[in-house]
């Protein structure tokens, strides 16, 4: 337990991380990086580069020193950081190291604002919230293991099959060099690829939504071609030109805390934008499987038919259904893009609204769907990479 005037410090220097955040999570990254080049095999290099890793960690420290007193609040996101730390094989002798460099980082950005007792104090206070964190992420590497076919991190999987979904848009079919059964996951959830690509020094990682139903036989992920988005791109480029049938690659078990309620009976409205569709895919696939009587609605967005993945499949599982209904809008094709008009007419009332896609997409939808008078607990959404910051909004 922290004492209360450990938290009066820590809540002290709120101001000053509104305002410096970024800036001391940008010299961290540097100097932990310098002095322990080897994480650079777990970071996202293309998240580094852009500034959004280090956005996201200013907004965890901000909230962690904001909510000090009652670090209950910020739970929820500890256990969705920790399913990404899980996804990565993050390990607790790993976080001394962060909490070092990070108080480095604080007293060189503050200089002498920074005194003894402050640093003293976030000291104590990292303690404790890491202390959290490997605890939440030791059950969950637990609960792994213990699953019918889990494992702890990594293993190695196969590319069994390949398949084109579109002109930006591959599927990649995954399974276990050992043969063994693959564990159920959550509709939604997403597996982490471990590769390293030839004549780079660092293991690359990304985390793929499963784009279909689990089936205890393979994974799948469906991998949008990025190769006008460098940095980004760099692995699905290499997926896309290099990882054909019969290629190695390393894969996580699955992780993440956006996924379907699959014991509720509620309506169900999915809302993907681009490459958003492949955790809807897996949510369609499950509810047709398992409860093809729920009420569900689908709604897309794409750039032009072109670009869409699996609009086939989404027409025959909606015919499939009785209680379903799909949409697709085109926005180079004249069909235009998602709007308020559009949310009103096609989002079942009452409904669980889940909302995938890219960021500028998803701020759009989820100001909408606020503004509608969606319920807070109605409303999962994802974005992918590191979690942005949505303004509140008023209906």
């Amino acid at each position: 337990m922290l004492s209360q005037q450990t938290i009066d410090i820590v809540k002290s220097t709120v101001p000053v991380l509104e305002q410096h955040g970024e800036t001391i999570t940008t010299v961290f990254y540097k100097n932990m990086f310098e002095a322990h080049p080897e994480l650079l095999n777990v970071f996202n290099h293309a998240n580094q580069s852009q500034g959004r890793q280090q956005a996201a960690l200013a907004n965890t420290v901000y909230a962690a020193a904001a909510n000090i007193d009652n670090l209950s609040a910020i739970i929820p996101a500890v256990v969705q950081i920790s399913h990404k730390h899980k996804s990565l094989g993050i390990t607790p002798d790993q976080y001394p190291i962060v909490g070092y460099h990070l108080l480095g980082a604080i007293k060189e950005v503050l200089g002498d604002a920074a005194t003894p007792e402050i640093i003293s104090a976030w000291g104590e206070a990292y303690e404790v919230i890491a202390d959290a964190f490997i605890g939440i992420e030791k059950e969950m590497y637990d609960n792994a293991e213990k699953l019918d076919g889990g494992w702890k991190t990594f293993k190695d999987f196969k590319i069994v099959n390949k398949v084109i979904e579109s002109d930006v848009i591959t599927s990649f079919y995954l399974q276990p060099v050992d043969g063994q059964k693959l564990p159920n996951y959550e509709p939604g959830q997403y597996i982490t690829v471990r590769t390293k690509i030839d004549g780079g020094e660092y293991t690359l990682n990304r985390q793929y939504s499963l784009s279909q139903a689990p089936n205890g036989k393979e994974y799948r992920i469906s991998v949008k071609r990025e190769d006008e988005n460098t940095p980004n791109g760099t692995v699905s480029v290499h997926l896309h030109q290099q990882m054909n049938v019969g290629a190695m690659i390393e894969v996580s078990v699955p992780a993440g805390d956006f996924h379907l309620d699959t014991k509720a009976t509620t309506p169900v409205t999915l809302i993907s934008g681009g490459v958003g569709i492949t955790p809807m895919m897996s949510m369609f696939d499950t509810i047709a499987n398992e409860t093809p009587e729920r009420t569900v609605a689908f709604l897309h967005s794409a750039r032009t038919r072109k670009h869409q993945a699996f609009n086939e499949v989404l027409t025959e599982l909606n015919n499939k259904l009785t209680n379903s209904s799909y949409k697709a809008l085109y926005s180079e094709e004249g069909d235009g893009f998602i709007t308020r008009a559009f949310l009103e007419q096609h989002v079942i009332n009452g409904s669980d609204v889940y909302v995938c896609g890219p960021t500028p997409f998803m701020k759009a939808v989820i100001t909408e769907l606020t503004a509608m008078g969606i319920a807070e607990d109605k409303l999962h959404f994802e974005f992918f990479g590191p979690a942005v910051q949505l303004e509140k909004v008023k209906a």
